[in-house]
């Protein structure tokens, strides 16, 4: 400070100490606490945002960008992906085919990918993925390769609602949106947190699951697989962290196997946002481990029930589209 104004560094020494203890305290009661002290994590949140998990190329070598540069991309994103014209890249990323062949069963008044980057401390950001610091997923291992490819043949089969894959089969969302990791999907991205001194309850808005987070408790014995995994929480100040493992080999996060480990990190900074992160690591599949970050944003909700299996005439459709194709194929 400028000792002109405070007269001599005493004075300044003791303004500086009086402003380190009474600045925290402030900063501390904007974040909600909970009853037994900890950050009051409760509410309906969504991480809808145009940040792709790994950084596009038009980003290559920076992290961050500048409003103006976040302006454009954003601009130019929402034009392209706007899924009521025909030629849509997203259109045919799911598989609905493009210009004439699209077979899309919405349209672009469905879609909740958000308007923007995601902003973490106050810069736009260029990428979920943060480490490593390309905001590219590591290289896969030789092992991965195989299994991946063995999966995909899998994929093309139409023989038993078991072949289909989960989310087709109304059991875990698309795109990793349960987690964990929870990622930003096409739609339905929001999530209600209820909270007590023992348990934290993440209800997901994509196929209404459920993730049980067992704060301080035990992992399940390492047989006992789940579509989610078994996630145990603890606190490390004032970030909850969440280690979760045990995943089903169908799971199957970024094509991982049932050894996938992913440890969460939420912060709440501030009354309206948590700020997410998620290290991923599976030593059968990745080569090295890899790390996420982005907000989570409170909105109003409310969470809506997502009937899928009530609604899912896909299933009867695509089984019995392939009967039909098998039918035509047979020697007249």
């Amino acid at each position: 400070m400028n000792k002109r104004i405070f007269g001599h560094t005493a004075t300044t020494a003791a303004l500086a100490i009086a402003l380190a203890g009474i600045l925290p305290a402030q900063t501390k009661a904007r974040v909600p606490l909970a009853p037994d002290g900890h950050p009051d994590l409760q509410g309906v949140w969504t991480n809808a945002t145009l940040t792709p998990m790994q950084r596009p190329s038009a980003f290559a070598g920076k992290a961050t960008a500048t409003d103006a540069e976040a302006s454009a991309y954003e601009k130019r994103d929402l034009d392209v992906n706007n899924i009521d014209k025909p030629d849509a890249p997203l259109l045919a990323a799911a598989g609905s085919g493009s210009g004439e062949t699209a077979v899309g069963g919405y349209n672009n008044l469905f879609m909740d990918r958000g308007s923007e980057l995601a902003r973490v401390d106050g810069v736009k950001r260029t990428s979920l993925i943060v480490d490593p610091p390309d905001g590219k997923v590591p290289p896969i291992t030789d092992e991965a390769r195989k299994r991946n490819s063995a999966m995909r043949m899998t994929g093309m089969r139409f023989d038993n609602v078991k072949d289909r894959p989960l989310s087709e089969r109304c059991i875990v969302g698309f795109g990793s949106t349960s987690g964990p990791p929870m990622l930003p999907v096409l739609y339905n991205n929001n999530y209600q947190i209820v909270q007590t001194a023992d348990t934290v309850m993440i209800l997901v808005e994509m196929d209404h699951d459920a993730r049980i987070v067992r704060i301080n408790g035990k992992h399940s014995p390492p047989n006992v697989h789940q579509w989610l995994g078994d996630s145990i929480g603890h606190w490390e100040g004032d970030t909850l962290v969440v280690d979760t493992t045990n995943f089903t080999n169908e799971t199957r996060f970024a094509g991982t196997s049932e050894n996938l480990h992913v440890i969460e990190r939420f912060r709440r900074v501030d009354a309206g946002t948590i700020l997410y992160k998620a290290t991923i690591d599976d030593p059968t599949t990745f080569r090295k481990a890899w790390t996420m970050e982005y907000p989570f944003v409170a909105t109003a909700g409310p969470v809506y029930e997502y009937a899928c299996h009530e609604g899912n005439y896909a299933m009867t459709d695509i089984l019995g589209g392939a009967r039909k194709l098998e039918n035509e194929a047979r020697p007249k």
